[in-house]
């Protein structure tokens, strides 16, 4: 196994605090072109479910029966047992099972799989994280090799688990780390050790930060869905879940208190007024959630209809935000001075859709997988921003944290169409590529979605111009960011798993294409040279 280089955390965010706000309804925003105006196969798409219908789709797959009969297709062990995750279903009937797996009791990590059902019921397929037999022996395993619970506040004690992440499974303890990162961020280090040497064999962050340093910009007046009535609004929205923006007021821990207003008017516009903060968070957190409504018919980061928290003024001069899987909730520093809060409308979407990430595909937040996960909320972070309300502060791009200068002299923390013009991120896959910082090796699928979106070569959109090289210097012709993210998300959401690299999430984005427009389309043949014009082959 390749040895992990640490993680650095330096895919900053830092926002416009500059809102001012009125009224209790949101906005409304085209979603693009419908799968038959596109020629997209509208069966293959997600249906969109109800809570109660998720619920109901979920209980009877996770009944004994079904994950027996299940087990028995699959050929699972007699100490094997499945606990479902998550289930999507088609317009076309179809369902895709996505499984969590225990060996003897133990949660077997990179154990995961995806199982395929026509409309039928039948088998059609299945996606797993690892091919390998799982099951592992005892024998040898030495007291001497449990680790400690680490002292830091939030630490979690060791728990036997099964790691089948990398190469052949082991019988492991993984450990959680609590306390501070460096940065100031929770800390939740998910350390692997084998049970039976006690050595470390691979580590990954549980908390999604951004970290970085800019100026408060001013973004223009948004409307936002808000709750209570005359005398005392809250920043509540049962609307879209129950999600609520709330004050941590400079705190680093709990709920945080309730924004109270008496005219529905938020915000100044200013860093100094505590609810400008605020209006940013609420109005990132509504788009986001219309995104993924609205395009996939997914209600809610976890799908399952309830709202993601988002708490603002976290700690002192604090200079991040982040998703955090333990309170499903995103939170907000205020930057440098108290004076830059990070709250513009890419840094909700990247960082909750870390959350869509976590409860689908899973992927390992190191590695390839890592790499993946980051761009992931870099492709969505862009999606939304085609999705949401035009706004001509700050226009929908392939740029990442353009607004926050974060460089300090105006240039973007990231570039989709030529990843490597930051000075560190990758344009094409090789052999390194597991080795760098996962916010570096996002590159590779960044530019990919690019070449999807735009086609190689000079192109302009909203007045942002790009120039998108290939590393075989093939000419890519792109198909629309409608047609790419659908393709990303079914890929994400049914093909994916928690150690997917980059060659399975070529073989994953052909499969979604080959169902949403078929084998020999158009589409799918600029999903296959787009991997080739990136290095993935």
């Amino acid at each position: 196994m390749k040895s992990l280089t640490k993680q650095q955390r330096i895919s900053a965010f830092a926002a416009t605090a500059a809102l001012l706000v009125a009224g209790i309804t949101a906005g409304t925003a085209t979603a693009g072109s419908s799968a038959e105006d596109s020629g997209m196969r509208a069966g293959a798409t997600a249906m969109k479910l109800s809570a109660a219908q998720k619920t109901s789709l979920v209980k009877k797959a996770d009944s004994a029966s079904a994950k027996a009969a299940d087990a028995k297709a699959l050929g699972l062990g007699s100490k094997e047992e499945l606990r479902v995750k998550d289930v999507v279903k088609n317009k076309d009937g179809a369902t895709h099972v996505r499984y969590a797996r225990t060996f003897d009791g133990m949660p077997v990590l990179g154990g995961d799989m995806v199982v395929h059902k026509a409309k039928s019921g039948k088998h059609t397929g299945v996606t797993k994280s690892t091919k390998a037999d799982i099951a592992v022996s005892t024998k040898g395993v030495k007291a001497s090799a449990k680790p400690a619970t680490p002292k830091a506040k939030g630490s979690k004690a060791p728990r036997q688990v099964v790691f089948a992440l990398t190469g052949k499974p082991v019988l492991a303890w993984e450990t959680v780390e609590g306390g501070l990162q460096k940065s100031g961020a929770p800390n939740q280090l998910h350390v692997i050790t084998d049970a039976k040497t006690g050595k470390k064999i691979f580590e990954f962050q549980g908390i999604h930060e951004a970290d970085g340093t800019g100026a408060s910009m001013y973004s223009g007046e948004v409307k936002l869905t808000t709750g209570g009535s005359d005398g005392k609004f809250t920043l509540s929205d049962e609307t879209r879940g129950g999600s609520k923006t709330t004050n941590l007021e400079n705190g680093e821990s709990g709920d945080g208190k309730d924004f109270t207003d008496e005219d529905n008017k938020w915000g100044t516009g200013k860093p100094d007024d505590p609810q400008t903060a605020a209006v940013d968070a609420h109005y990132g957190a509504q788009q986001t959630w219309d995104f993924y409504k609205d395009v996939f018919k997914r209600e809610g980061i976890a799908g399952d209809g309830k709202g993601a928290p988002s708490r603002v003024h976290y700690g002192d001069n604090y200079v991040n935000a982040f998703w955090d899987d333990s309170c499903f909730c995103m939170t907000y520093g205020d930057g440098e001075g108290n004076k830059a809060p990070l709250t513009s409308l890419d840094v909700a979407a990247h960082e909750m859709s870390h959350g869509v990430t976590s409860t689908t595909a899973g992927l390992v937040y190191a590695g390839e997988s890592g790499g993946l996960n980051e761009a992931t909320s870099d492709i969505f972070a862009a999606a939304t921003e085609f999705h949401a309300p035009e706004n001509q502060e700050d226009v929908a791009d392939f740029l990442v944290g353009e607004e926050i200068d974060i460089n300090g002299d105006g240039t973007p923390l990231r570039y989709m169409d030529k990843p490597s013009k930051d000075g560190n991120s990758l344009d094409e896959w090789s052999d390194q590529a597991g080795d760098v910082d996962v916010h570096y090796s996002s590159g590779i699928a960044n530019h990919w979605f690019f070449l999807m979106s735009m086609g190689s070569g000079k192109s302009e959109k909203n007045g942002v111009e790009y120039d998108s090289p290939t590393s075989d210097g093939s000419t890519i012709e792109g198909i629309g960011i409608t047609k790419a993210q659908e393709i990303w998300f079914k890929a994400l959401t049914e093909n994916m798993t928690e150690n997917t690299d980059y060659k399975a999430a070529r073989e994953a984005t052909v499969k979604a294409s080959n169902d949403l427009f078929g084998a020999d389309s158009a589409e799918t043949k600029a999903v296959e040279a787009a991997w080739t014009a990136v290095n993935v082959k």
